[in-house]
């Protein structure tokens, strides 16, 4: 089974407790004493929202408050008005979690939906949320727009195999804090289709112009600077397919190196040394036992997701002091099909072994978008 399998799939195992913004449906008259929150991460913090009218122009959404997508992807998103989005996921509030499912380019519109349903999201307590993006590229100051806001809001991103992630994609994978990755994933070379530039020196001054910005976005979402290089090296007309290998070493697969170091030290604090012990020893079973199987060539997310519940319990998950915290809590609740048997215990378990320690020139990043695409 390749790496891409692997690694990024397990990263749904460990995504971390989102804040859970007060709900405005409710009040609480406790005076007693609360106990402080959890600290949230906050690698660049989200500007006030622009609530104007805007529409997805490049692009489908739909909303769904179960992580099961063989049952579909739920309701399609028409608005991306506050109120709308509210409503379309009220109903997520029981299950804890939302998953957006978008096709399409990264364009402004799609930025803002990013943006606009993390807020929502806060704001009802959704504390899971899932991006299952099907992409060919975009605009990359869209991308990292979008980026921005999916770091701040504690998303994981899938990309199913069925879906891709080409170019502008690429650096919302950056941002995500786990990445669970089964389709593609490619890079190629940044261009202005309405570009002025007569020759390679005017053509290098004007990438030049966002150059610094992308090099200090891949730095805070931990993300390694060669993404920078491909995306200014590869040729347009071409697709660089980043391997297993590549997709580890440039901090696009798994959980986020940024979101994870901070993550230990809150868990720690919060669910103790033993916990962490138990979770680490979880993860290594579970990339052995259920993203490693014979039958891996035939798996997708679905069939990982199954055996990883089936396998946690024998860990002690969920566990009764961290339910939220504790691995693959965000498929609390779903309906899945379960494996016939489930997965035995990995040997270093039952010894305990202790764990390793939007103007009208944009940056584009994938094929047909009217002022900024590839060829």
């Amino acid at each position: 089974m390749p790496l891409r399998w692997l690694l990024p799939a397990l990263s749904l195992l460990l995504l971390p407790a989102c804040s859970r913004a007060p709900d405005p449906d409710q009040t609480s008259a406790s005076t007693g004493p609360m106990e402080a929150p959890a600290p949230v991460v906050q690698r660049k913090p989200q500007g006030e929202i622009d609530w104007s009218p805007v529409r997805l122009e490049a692009g489908d959404a739909w909303l769904d408050c179960s992580a099961d997508y063989h049952q579909g992807d739920g309701r399609p998103v028409l608005s991306l008005a506050y109120v709308d989005l509210r409503a379309a996921m009220q109903d997520c509030r029981a299950s804890g979690l939302v998953r957006l499912r978008y096709k399409g380019k990264v364009t402004a519109s799609f930025a803002a939906l990013a943006e606009r349903a993390g807020k929502v999201a806060g704001d009802l307590g959704i504390g899971k949320r899932i991006l299952d993006i099907d992409s060919g590229g975009g605009s990359v100051e869209s991308a990292m727009r979008a980026g921005d806001a999916i770091g701040e809001n504690d998303w994981t991103i899938w990309v199913r195999g069925d879906s891709v992630c080409h170019s502008a994609c690429v650096l919302l994978l950056a941002a995500g804090d786990m990445r669970v990755i089964v389709g593609p994933v490619g890079i190629h070379r940044m261009i202005r289709l309405r570009s002025s530039a007569t020759s390679r020196k005017e053509l290098g001054e004007e990438l030049r112009k966002i150059s610094d910005d992308l090099r200090n976005y891949l730095e805070r979402n931990g993300a390694s600077i060669e993404v920078y290089d491909l995306m200014t090296t590869v040729p347009n007309r071409t697709l660089h397919i980043l391997t297993d290998q590549e997709l580890d070493a440039f901090g696009l697969a798994g959980a986020n190196a940024v979101e994870d170091d901070l993550d230990r030290i809150r868990l720690a604090r919060r669910c103790g040394t033993e916990f962490l012990r138990r979770r680490d020893n979880f993860r290594r079973a579970y990339e052995q036992q259920c993203v490693a199987p014979a039958d891996a060539a035939h798996q997708d997310v679905a069939d990982i997701n199954a055996c990883g519940l089936a396998l946690r319990e024998r860990y002690g998950f969920p566990d009764p002091k961290c339910p939220i915290e504790s691995p693959m809590a965000e498929l609390d609740g779903a309906v899945l099909v379960m494996p016939a048997q489930p997965a035995p215990v990995a040997p270093d378990a039952a010894a305990g072994v202790p764990a390793a320690g939007d103007g009208a020139e944009h940056m584009a990043g994938g094929e047909d978008e009217a002022p900024v695409a590839h060829p």
